[in-house]
């Protein structure tokens, strides 16, 4: 257990169709000014969902301790309107052992207020970095 008393993430206790969320959060016409200004086109589409809303997904139910990116996929959909509530979802799509390490698939859904969808990601992350880390040990 974590500080707020939520259990470790452990392999063993995810399932597959375990869901996650909701996280909900307002993307305002500043932010997406600010990420047009950093990736130097005045025009990009304000990515809604990344790799990042996994791991806060996975907060919502366990203390995330990490891992390490082993895929990363994303389908966009529609951009986002400044001013509206973005409503983000997850769930467990995949579980497997792979040359004795353990991977998660997580699948993150981002719809608007009005219903929306905004984008899907699909994550793979090998569940323990230990194991990575060992090679260099």
């Amino acid at each position: 257990m974590d500080e707020r008393g939520l259990p470790r993430i452990a392999f063993d206790n995810i399932h597959v169709g375990d869901e996650f969320g909701p996280v909900e959060y307002v993307v305002t016409q500043e932010n997406i000014d600010r990420f047009r200004k950093a990736v130097g086109n005045p025009k990009a589409n304000y990515p809604t969902v990344s790799k990042r809303h996994a791991a806060t997904l996975l907060e919502t139910r366990y203390a995330y301790g990490g891992g390490i990116n082993a895929g990363h996929e994303c389908e966009y959909y529609n951009p986002p309107i400044p001013g509206k509530k973005i409503i983000v979802t997850g769930k467990v799509v995949d579980k497997y052992i792979k040359r004795d390490k353990p991977y998660l698939v997580f699948e993150a859904k981002a719809v608007d207020e009005d219903g929306r969808l905004l984008e899907i990601i699909r994550l793979t992350r090998m569940n323990d970095p230990r194991e990575v880390t060992k090679k260099w040990q």
